[in-house]
């Protein structure tokens, strides 16, 4: 898989582990490629999303969410938890849904209102899920489109727990 456009090529290491017989990263299945890593974002059905309280408690939903031009997308409704604790703190966690070749995506949300952008989040989320939401399903009044970059992406595959942990950084700056 080629990266899609607006994808930065990030670099691969192996994740500090401590405790669970991590490999170096030239043993076992040695470093993942980052084409894994978004063959596993473009097809997972169901995304985790983790968001952090007001009181500093996680909070945990399941949303539809697309991978286009290198970052996840998903909306939410304005009045939901996930949203207005977004709203308050962006950082997020995003898993995808498959336990045994686990990608999680460390960033940041942010609302997206420019119409070009909901309009083609809409037409991916519409091809992906064989839905066929009109535009007033994505109005920014109601429901916030969110798009999250990542800082870092965190995979492996449970065929070669030790030595297939991956976790690539894209040169952001980190906070």
């Amino acid at each position: 898989m080629t990266p899609q456009p607006g994808t930065p090529e990030p670099s691969a290491a192996r994740p500090y582990m401590p405790g669970y017989g991590i490999r170096p990263a030239d043993q076992g299945t040695g470093l993942l490629p980052w084409s894994w890593a978004e063959r596993r974002l473009t097809g997972s059905h169901d995304y985790w999303l983790c968001t952090v309280r007001p009181d500093g408690r996680p909070h945990t939903m399941p949303v539809w969410g697309v991978w286009l031009t290198g970052a996840l997308w998903f909306s939410s409704s304005r009045r939901s938890r996930k949203y207005r604790n977004l709203a308050a703190h962006p950082d997020c966690a995003i898993s995808t849904d498959d336990p045994h070749q686990p990608v999680v995506l460390d960033g940041r949300a942010e609302v997206l209102a420019g119409q070009a952008e909901i309009a083609a989040f809409l037409a991916a989320l519409n091809a992906k899920y064989d839905t066929a939401y009109g535009p007033d399903f994505l109005d920014p009044a109601v429901n916030a489109t969110f798009r999250v970059r990542p800082d870092s992406v965190f995979g492996l595959t449970d065929a070669d727990f030790t030595g297939s942990p991956t976790r690539w950084t894209f040169g952001r700056a980190s906070r």
